[in-house]
């Protein structure tokens, strides 16, 4: 997935965590050399909207318009999480992550305890860039998840003095206003301002679906989400917007002006009955379009393979079959989500120099032959249970199907316990 879109057969030097040489044959010695003859080595995928926290929600929220999943079911269930069950989800989320072949999350947590979340990622190897969700006008949230908002905003910066750069560079802060609906106009025009101070990352979501459109035209004076989000100053490249469903031609050349990225998340849109967002339109101007499954909640799966395949499909029924190619989507799977976290010089591609975020596909599946075209056999045959091996700096994650850092037997066992000690707490049944 380099700038050539090169595909080739050789091997791949790893040393000190970056990639060191690619070659047909490199001779020298190693520590360790992975036999991947007959499989797919690529960079590993990186998405760009997940709620980790949300992990532990399977089965709990399923069958719900986006406005009602929030308030019977989701946000009960965040105002419920304490440390160690935030541990719990964290630690299920990654091991489902790495071993369908992620290697990388932009992650957007509940407004309390985001702690827990990075010191799970730390331990699990995973790279991600995590944000404290922020909430402080929405008074049909649980009271947990009610906000002030200067604590609000100073709790989110304390966390990015502790964690930002930790794991050698791994792990990132981000700032995480959930949506205009949830947040100030005071808070709004702060996180723009800090962000622009200190050149950080902003996730929120942006136009899921037509209710959070009228919400936000009552609360903005008649604006639309995108015109109300530029108003405020967080319209700009640093500006990360989950969704982008229902956005009309002058919203899309308001995103292009400002470079502001798009996470697209069609299995979460398709089960929450939002849309089919515009995505080839938004790259036909230039917006640098990623992917990400959201959460466990409203997807119930983490696997980008189905995410890729989606996208594909629902463009190709929204307008015509070819126009978003194999090879575009897996594009967006790793080179746009590396330039959406402003991590394109680090990963996303297999070139020296690079982070060595790679993995594994096992080619020896009969779903995945005749394999004539790799981008077509990945993008429309794959699947995460495909990934032999996960690498995350240099490090071999995920080793002949296994997670290396975890029991995952032990980890699912946990989250099963801990899911129904949740759900009781939250007073929402499956």
């Amino acid at each position: 997935m380099n700038d050539r879109l090169e595909v080739f057969e050789g091997d791949v030097s790893i040393r000190d965590g970056r990639i060191a040489a690619i070659g047909p044959a490199i001779p020298e010695p190693h520590d360790r050399t992975i036999d991947a003859r007959g499989g797919y080595i690529l960079p590993g995928f990186i998405q760009t909207h997940v709620h980790l926290c949300q992990t532990l929600f399977r089965g709990f929220a399923d069958d719900l318009p986006l406005m009602d999943w929030l308030r019977r079911r989701v946000w009960p269930m965040e105002a419920a999480h304490s440390p160690h069950s935030m541990r719990v989800a964290a630690r299920l989320a990654t091991t489902e992550l790495l071993s369908s072949g992620t290697t990388a999350v932009l992650t957007m947590e509940t407004v309390h305890d985001t702690d827990a979340v990075f010191e799970a990622v730390a331990e699990s190897g995973l790279r991600a860039t995590i944000g404290k969700c922020m909430m402080d006008s929405n008074p049909e949230v649980p009271r947990r998840l009610q906000e002030e908002t200067r604590r609000s905003i100073d709790e989110s910066v304390a966390l990015r003095t502790r964690w930002h750069g930790a794991s050698n560079g791994r792990l990132r802060a981000a700032f995480a206003p959930r949506f205009a609906v949830s947040c100030s106009r005071e808070l709004l025009e702060a996180v723009a301002a800090l962000s622009a101070g200190d050149n950080t990352l902003v996730h929120t979501h942006a136009s899921e679906s037509p209710e959070e459109l009228r919400i936000v035209r009552g609360i903005s004076g008649g604006m639309n989400n995108v015109e109300y989000l530029t108003s405020v100053g967080l319209a700009s490249s640093r500006l990360c917007a989950a969704h982008c469903v229902w956005v009309d031609e002058d919203e899309q050349q308001l995103l292009a002006d400002h470079d502001v990225k798009v996470l697209h998340c069609p299995g979460s849109n398709l089960k929450l009955g939002s849309g089919v967002a515009p995505v080839t339109d938004m790259m036909a101007r230039g917006i640098t379009v990623s992917l990400g499954a959201d959460g466990a909640a409203c997807n119930n799966r983490l696997d980008m393979f189905e995410e890729m395949r989606l996208a594909a499909v629902l463009q190709a029924m929204r307008r015509t079959p070819g126009i978003l190619p194999a090879r575009d989507v897996l594009w967006m799977a790793t080179r746009n989500g590396a330039r959406t976290m402003n991590l394109d010089a680090e990963i996303g591609s297999i070139e020296t120099g690079k982070r060595a975020d790679l993995i594994v596909v096992d080619r020896d599946r009969p779903h995945l032959a005749p394999g004539i075209d790799p981008y077509s056999t990945i993008v429309y045959a794959g699947r995460g249970s495909d990934v032999r091996t996960t690498i995350v700096d240099g490090e071999v994650l995920v080793d002949d199907f296994m997670p290396v850092r975890v029991d995952r037997a032990e980890v699912a066992t946990e989250a099963r316990r801990v899911a129904r000690e949740l759900a009781s707490k939250a007073g929402v049944l499956a």
